[in-house]
């Protein structure tokens, strides 16, 4: 029952459905990636995805251009559960869906993305077809992702295996439109920075805070999204909370969000075991 519970309240939280059963064919194959790779392990973790994602578009809405074309293009200030559920498909079905599903959902994003363009709030023209735009949105989305593995993972990966997962990820950040991506997570985290200079913190970025900070949910759900949207936070670069007005969190903060993450990710993770990547292997290996 509370598995039931557990999956019911982050089906409700995600938008997701049932069963993830369309990972199941067609038998042997691979995917893009394969089971061995560092990207089925890191996707792997609800927990560490859901912080992940969480830091990672606190860092996108930074960047004048690349938030207008989701201010003016998205629904996502009355749909944020939807936003959530189909970024987290595509995650899912580039990862371990077979070749088709992978395939298909590139392609759609990507005429979605060729029919957004306009005007950021300085007047600036941008378009969702930007290669340095999409670089953006995949370097924070990385680095987000492998940063929170890191910290919310007992399993650590080696220095080798991170590299990897950034190589791994760059031939799909390449089919999304981005170019000359780095390979390795050093030089992403220095990629990010040189970004800096067109950062802006204003009124467009703040209100997607807010929105994260007040995430809809049922009552029951509340603790668990506060608690997730604070580790989101606490997965920023240090650089980044002088640049959002925000005190740098300290060790003992840090500490105890990361002891109360630890506790709930023990039932959520026993709940959730039977999911995408299982159902993904069983196609793979029979």
């Amino acid at each position: 029952m509370l598995d039931e519970l557990i999956r019911k309240t982050i089906r409700e939280m995600v938008g997701g459905g049932g069963p993830p059963v369309a990972f199941l064919t067609p038998s042997g194959d691979r995917g893009l990636f394969g089971p061995e790779s560092i990207a089925w392990k890191v996707h792997a973790d609800f927990i560490s995805m859901m912080i992940g994602g969480i830091s990672s578009l606190i860092m996108q809405a930074l960047h004048p251009q690349a938030l207008a074309g989701v201010w003016d293009h998205s629904s996502f200030r009355e749909d944020l559960k939807g936003r959530l559920g189909r970024t987290a498909f595509f995650i899912a079905a580039t990862t371990y869906g077979s070749t088709e599903m992978a395939d298909k959902v590139i392609e759609r994003v990507n005429q979605i993305h060729a029919k957004i363009s306009g005007f950021d709030e300085f007047g600036k023209p941008y378009s969702a077809t930007d290669p340095h735009l999409l670089s953006w949105v995949h370097l924070t989305e990385t680095h987000s992702f492998m940063q929170s593995f890191e910290d919310y993972r007992k399993e650590k990966l080696s220095p080798q295996e991170k590299d990897q997962y950034f190589l791994e990820m760059k031939s799909l950040g390449e089919r999304m439109g981005a170019h000359s991506l780095p390979s390795t997570y050093a030089k992403t985290g220095s990629a990010i920075q040189g970004y800096i200079p067109e950062l802006y913190f204003g009124e467009r970025a703040k209100s997607i805070l807010d929105l994260l900070e007040n995430f809809p949910s049922k009552l029951a759900a509340k603790p668990f999204i506060k608690l997730i949207t604070r580790a989101g936070y606490l997965n920023l670069p240090d650089w980044v909370y002088p640049f959002i007005k925000r005190p740098t969190p300290n060790l003992i903060e840090r500490l105890a969000v990361k002891k109360s993450v630890d506790l709930i990710a023990v039932p959520i993770r026993e709940a959730l075991k039977d999911g995408v990547a299982a159902h993904s292997l069983r196609r793979v290996y029979g």
